[in-house]
Formats: C-alpha cells, sequence, structure tokens
C-alpha cells in the first residue's frame, strides 16, 4: 500500500484570481486523491468570510477592517486590471461564457472533496475576524498546524 501524497497551500492573497487559482490546484490535487490542506492568513481569509453580514462584538479598529476587507469570496477584486470593481465584472463574464466555475463554486467543490480549510487564529485575532463570521465547516489552527502538515507535504505552495 502507497502511502498518500499530500499539498499543502498557503493562500495569502485576497485577489480573486490568485483564491481561484489556489482552490483549482487543491481541487485538482484533491481528484488525484492527495490529502489537501488550504491554511487562509492573512487577506486570504477573505475567501472564508460569510458574504451575509455577521453581527458580532468588535472593537473600533476591528470594525473598520470589516468593513474595508471584502464580505466573502464573490467579493474580492482580482489582482490586475481591477479598475475599480469593473475587473472583476469582465472576468466573471468571461468565466460564466466559458462555463468556468466561480470562486464560491470551486470553495464548495473543495469541501465536498474533504480539502482541509483552515483559518489562521492569529490573523483572526489581528483583523477582527470571529469563527461566526466564516464559512461553516472550516478548521482554525495556528502556523505551527500548518508546518505540520508542510512537513508531511509532497507539494507545498504559497499563493
Amino acid at each position: 500500500m502507497t502511502e498518500k501524497k499530500r499539498t499543502t497551500i498557503i493562500l495569502f492573497s485576497g485577489d480573486y484570481d490568485k483564491a481561484m487559482a489556489a482552490y483549482i490546484i487543491a481541487n485538482g490535487a484533491a481528484a488525484y486523491d492527495h490529502e489537501v490542506t488550504i491554511f487562509h492568513t492573512f487577506w486570504g481569509l477573505n475567501a472564508l468570510r460569510k458574504e451575509e453580514e455577521v453581527k458580532v462584538n468588535k472593537g473600533f479598529i476591528e470594525k473598520m477592517f470589516a468593513k474595508m476587507m471584502p464580505r466573502g469570496a464573490d467579493k474580492m477584486g482580482i489582482s490586475k486590471m481591477n479598475f475599480a470593481g469593473f475587473g472583476p465584472k469582465m472576468i466573471k463574464h468571461v468565466m460564466a461564457k466559458h462555463n468556468a466555475m466561480t470562486l464560491p463554486q470551486l470553495i464548495e467543490m473543495a469541501q465536498e472533496q474533504d480539502v482541509k480549510l483552515v483559518a489562521c487564529t492569529m490573523t483572526m485575532d489581528l483583523l477582527g475576524l470571529q469563527q461566526e463570521e466564516l464559512l461553516e465547516g472550516i478548521e482554525y489552527a495556528g502556523v505551527a498546524a500548518y508546518l505540520a502538515d508542510a512537513e508531511e507535504g509532497h507539494v507545498n505552495l504559497f499563493i
């Protein structure tokens, strides 16, 4: 019996196109029977935010972060040619024309394939994010947990 391959991805970027790349790779690796972990840190946590506003008790700085960050994967900007939000509309139009999956659909597929989605607890503390504001079915851990997964990884990526 062969050892199952492992793929780990750190999703640091909050850009729609970069998050899509991370999830496309994760879903592909899972389809090839890899154990896959995506560790969401800093702006990558926006991919895990719920779209609807969740009432939680926050301080002033945390409220400011919450207002400035996109709420949910579908609200993230793209890395190039954002053009005040017009760029994401253009790319989503092209994706729909070619029947490409959206980022929220890729996230759902990852969850269906048992990709381990991890939110960085240290970054959550820094940005004032609370578990209630993030998607259901994800895990919460610090960098040590990611490093334990990555140590066994055959493929380790930083996006």
